[in-house]
């Protein structure tokens, strides 16, 4: 059993990134997994100021005072995440890209999250619409060198919220979900 963090970085409501995100949470609750959904929907995450006091030893946290720094603490105790995002001309959102940036306290501190998973939805049909993103997302896991990619799902085709209501890539969210042990 793992603890398993789910990030929504859609605003949009009934976005389609948040169903895959919501597939993949399914799946990995009934697993056995311990499950944690997060949206950035309603929070407060500020841009990182490049200040780097969150390097300092004794300070090991972002000084600007914000949800991002709760949602830093609940991914340093999970042992997996989930980042979904709708996909903005061809790249990860500005709130993913934001929250990533938000998370440089957890550079020079113990994490437990090995495993990172990319959910992603575009309205073009390409199968590589994403690749730009999770060339990102692989960059941000550099940094930290006890995590990997663990795997991606790309729902192409779906623009207006509800489109991937019968989309397959549903069933492959929920199937990485629950291959989660």
């Amino acid at each position: 059993m793992k603890k398993v963090l789910i990030i929504s970085t859609s605003l949009r409501l009934h976005a389609n990134s948040r169903s895959l995100a919501e597939e993949f949470t399914r799946g990995a609750a009934d697993a056995g997994n311990i499950t944690e959904f997060i949206s950035l929907s309603g929070r407060d995450i500020g841009f990182c100021v490049g200040c780097l006091a969150c390097q300092d030893p004794e300070v090991q946290h972002c000084v600007i005072e914000d949800d991002a720094n709760q949602i830093t603490e609940k991914l340093a105790k999970a042992d997996v995440v989930a980042f979904a995002t709708p996909i903005y001309f061809y790249e990860m959102s500005g709130q993913l890209k934001t929250l990533l940036d938000r998370f440089n306290p957890l550079f020079p501190r113990e994490y437990n999250f090995r495993d990172v998973y990319f959910l992603s939805t575009s309205a073009d049909e390409n199968s590589n619409s994403a690749d730009r993103a999770v060339n990102g997302l692989k960059g941000w896991i550099e940094c930290f060198p006890k995590a990997h990619l663990a795997g991606t799902v790309h729902a192409g085709g779906v623009d207006s919220p509800g489109d991937i209501k019968n989309h397959q890539a549903l069933a492959l969210a929920y199937k990485l979900g629950n291959s989660i042990h």
